[in-house]
């Protein structure tokens, strides 16, 4: 006598299956709430608040008149003192990312080709011990060194090679390097630990030299990592405030400075809300076409 398996075949609920994806979505948005809510009151609100008082006009005394709209405070930015400050900022970021891109890049790749995980995690260290002071201090402490007795500035006095340093844009440009460059190196350094460098061996060993494996296999492979810190010091770089305020003193003026100058001695706050806001759109713009971008490229 034989025996077969008869079971019910159980047929899916369409109505179920919609609910269980509305129970999913909301448990998912209930969990995710802390973090909209961290978004609409710290971004969203702030950026809506700068766009409205971009409008405003500015009274006798210096404060808004936001019952007054114009465009006024928008058409300003045309201006040649603007001009010259963008395209001194713009300098400056361009130059610094690039730098940082030259130093970081070789030695984000001798980190990543290391054989002993001990002794990477002591260079990562290295690498992150300027986080461990604040941001400020460690400025400071650069305009010590490129004082009129600095030791900096007393090696390019023996040397012959520069008498003063501090309150110049030179200075400004090495207080970004020192800043930024750790933000190039440990996104540099993420893309290339985790590369298949089997594949480099692979075009070793079809007769490709060194600097082809490199430009063909190693380089398209750590793109996502040179993006990435590129972003991370370019737009920092460009809005930078802390930086140009200490070491370039009035003498270079950045964006960041100029900004912030509006909000306190010129009492200019729609002119600098509209530069801020604009800045703002164009940092965002170039992220979010960055991201659709790399994601196209995956």
């Amino acid at each position: 006598m034989t025996t077969t398996d008869e079971r019910p075949t159980r047929v899916a609920d369409p109505e179920f299956e919609r609910k269980a994806e509305r129970a999913e979505a909301l448990r998912g948005f209930l969990q995710a709430l802390p973090s909209y809510a961290y978004l609409v009151f710290f971004f969203a609100i702030p950026l809506v608040i700068v766009f409205v008082f971009s409008f405003a006009s500015r009274s006798r005394t210096g404060r808004p008149v936001l019952s007054d709209w114009n465009l006024d405070s928008y058409a300003k930015l045309f201006q040649p003192i603007v001009a010259e400050i963008v395209a001194r900022s713009l300098w400056l970021a361009l130059l610094n990312t690039v730098l940082c891109l030259a130093i970081g890049y070789p030695f984000a790749y001798w980190l990543a080709t290391r054989r002993s995980a001990r002794y990477r995690a002591v260079l990562l260290v290295l690498v992150l011990i300027p986080f461990w002071s604040n941001f400020l201090v460690r400025t400071y402490a650069w305009r010590v060194l490129l004082g009129e007795n600095g030791f900096v500035t007393e090696i390019g006095r023996a040397l012959g090679l520069w008498d003063k340093l501090l309150f110049t844009q030179p200075a400004v440009f090495i207080g970004l390097l020192y800043g930024y460059l750790p933000f190039m190196v440990l996104p540099l350094y993420a893309a290339l630990e985790r590369m298949d460098w089997s594949l480099v061996e692979a075009a070793r060993d079809l007769y490709a030299s060194g600097w082809v494996a490199f430009r063909k296999v190693t380089l398209p492979l750590s793109k996502p990592g040179v993006i990435a810190g590129s972003i991370l010091v370019f737009i920092p770089s460009l809005g930078a405030y802390v930086t140009p305020d200490i070491l370039g003193g009035a003498k270079t003026t950045l964006l960041g400075n100029y900004i912030v100058r509006q909000f306190t001695a010129a009492r200019n706050w729609p002119f600098g809300a509209a530069l801020s806001f604009v800045v703002l759109v164009v940092m965002l713009i170039a992220t979010i076409i960055y991201f659709r971008t790399d994601a196209r490229t995956i």
